[in-house]
């Protein structure tokens, strides 16, 4: 029996197992009873020959999930990080789940997607913008590094665009979503309910007759449903960004990467280089050191035990709760991160974010 909270709502439309995250006044953001209920559903229909595919929406307007609920971890990090390191390990082996799900998992990222947002999206079959779509992992700006298996999706973008998405904690709009891997399919937003009917339906037809081969059907229905529905996207603002960000964000430091940006003529790559300095220096640097070591980690289980070591160590750090104060409780938008500069973060400073660390072991590769 699914865990039910009153934050995610579940039903069956048609074949489809539909999945709102119902917390609008707070952007969807995800509570741990979020989460619970999201992996209970999930292994559920995993069993229920009624069910052919998933799709997950979020209620409201504005977006489908804002994150996780960093007021929570605030909270927990200042009373010593039991409950947000308990958060960490169900969300992240969500995450997990939804990249092996064993039916089609389709994600309409419409709006506001950003950090645990991206989670339990952009690791699904289909993932789907639209030209409301702001996709981003904005984790340095509140002194965390980014995770939910993210720091995986930047370090497999084309060239350098992770690293700077990463390192100034920028938004994605639908082309940029696309081309930086976070999104397959852009369909205008007034055409969504329009899909996830007729996906309903579709998947319904393949429920009575299904064979051994009907996980298959289904997908390629899945697939020939969503580029019906398909416009072209967007451009990709970044696309024609890529010869300075390569060339800057290939440095071995931040302090060259911010030292590029300035000296590159680039108007856009000025405000890239304030937009790094803005942020923790701290969470900056070790948001680096995560991304060069997940490009050679083997997969998403690898990542997620990375970044498990890396958020419990967050936990313990000042530039977490204070990121936090400053963007969401007191929104004053001036942090005082410690240390303060680039230069004051020692190399020490990184590893201890990559340790291994007793009881704080993810175990999932």
């Amino acid at each position: 029996m699914s865990a039910q909270v009153a934050e995610v709502r579940t039903f069956l439309d048609g074949g489809v197992g539909r999945i709102v995250l119902n917390r609008p006044r707070a952007l969807n953001s995800l509570t741990r009873d979020m989460v619970i209920a999201l992996r209970a559903t999930l292994d559920d229909w995993a069993e229920d020959d009624r069910i052919r595919a998933v799709a997950l929406t979020g209620a409201g307007e504005r977006g489908l999930c804002a994150g996780g609920d960093v007021r929570m971890i605030h909270d927990e990090a200042k009373a010593g990080g039991a409950g947000a390191r308990a958060f960490f390990r169900d969300e992240y082996r969500l995450n997990a789940l939804i990249a092996r799900y064993p039916k089609p998992y389709v994600a309409v990222l419409d709006g506001v997607t950003m950090g645990g947002g991206v989670g339990v999206s952009a690791h699904g079959t289909v993932r789907i913008v639209t030209e409301r779509s702001r996709v981003a992992m904005p984790e340095t700006r509140i002194g965390l590094v980014p995770d939910v298996g993210g720091s995986r999706l930047l370090a497999r973008a084309p060239g350098e665009l992770g690293t700077h998405l990463g390192l100034t904690s920028a938004s994605m709009g639908p082309g940029d979503a696309l081309l930086c891997g976070f999104a397959d399919h852009f369909v205008p937003s007034a055409r969504v309910p329009e899909l996830l009917a007729a996906l309903g339906r579709s998947a319904a037809a393949t429920t009575a007759t299904a064979t051994a081969d009907g996980t298959a059907e289904v997908d390629a229905r899945v697939t020939a449903l969503v580029s019906a529905h398909t416009e072209p996207a967007p451009p990709a603002e970044l696309a024609a960004q890529r010869a300075w960000i390569d060339s800057c964000y290939a440095a071995d430091t931040v302090e060259e990467i911010v030292d590029r940006l300035f000296d590159s003529g680039v108007p856009e790559a000025k405000e890239a280089a304030e937009a790094v300095l803005a942020n923790s220096p701290t969470a900056v640097k070790a948001t680096l050191a995560a991304l060069r070591r997940a490009r050679g980690l083997p997969s998403l289980e690898a990542v997620l035990d990375q970044e498990y070591r890396v958020s419990c160590a967050a936990l313990d750090s000042h530039d977490l709760v204070e990121g936090i104060r400053a963007q969401v409780i007191d929104k004053d938008l001036a942090p005082r991160w410690k240390p303060a500069t680039l230069a004051g973060v020692t190399e020490a400073d990184v590893a201890r974010y990559f340790a291994p660390r007793e009881g704080d072991e993810l175990g999932l590769a």
